[in-house]
């Protein structure tokens, strides 16, 4: 027997596809509104401000993290804001800060063991250039052969506006980025005598 859907809630089923949004987005925000009336045992247009608090606090009690609740808020927020046209109460309702992580900081051999995973000698030698100078993959794919000064193991960085920039690796992987920087004398090309880490405009 197919459940009869409130005249409520299809005309926010209506709202979201007039704004084409997908069928999953679509279930998490009908079940999400569906819930918070649940919560309080009433219609969700007969609540308010301070019912959305009250529902909020219940799901901080329940040990939900910013990544959870944040799209409980946006069908919260939808809800009042297109569905109700109550664009005032939906202002009220913010989303959730998501927590600061630091990033997982490897051990010199973990790097090490990390770079001589990697098979392939160009791939190899673009990841361990990227992680020593601490470049953007854009970066990288930009270099040529004139821009490394293998002797002062010195790196020149094109910008913009053709800006350059010249940098040590780091010492940390010092003897693999000397190999991987290494460019046979017949091919190198003289780097100039810009200090390290100044800025020129060609």
């Amino acid at each position: 027997m197919t459940k009869q859907v409130s005249p409520l809630r299809q005309r926010m089923i209506d709202d979201m596809n007039f704004r084409n949004m997908s069928p999953n987005t679509q279930k998490v925000y009908t079940y999400a509104v569906a819930n918070f009336s649940a919560f309080h045992g009433r219609s969700p247009d007969k609540l308010g401000i301070e019912n959305v608090r009250e529902y909020r606090l219940h799901l901080m009690g329940r040990g939900l993290k910013a990544s959870s609740i944040n799209p409980i808020i946006g069908a919260l927020r939808f809800f009042y804001g297109i569905t109700l046209g109550q664009k005032g109460v939906a202002e009220q309702i913010p989303f959730a800060r998501k927590e600061d992580t630091l990033p997982a900081v490897l051990t010199q051999d973990e790097v090490v063991r990390l770079l001589k995973a990697e098979p392939n000698l160009k791939m190899r030698t673009a990841f361990t250039t990227i992680y020593a100078a601490g470049l953007r993959v854009s970066e990288v794919v930009a270099l040529t052969i004139k821009d490394i000064d293998s002797a002062r193991m010195v790196i020149h960085i094109r910008q913009a506006k053709g800006r350059a920039i010249a940098c040590h690796p780091s010492r940390l992987l010092a003897p693999y980025t000397a190999a991987a920087l290494a460019v046979p004398r017949s091919r190198s090309v003289t780097a100039g005598n810009d200090p390290v880490c100044s800025t020129r405009v060609p």
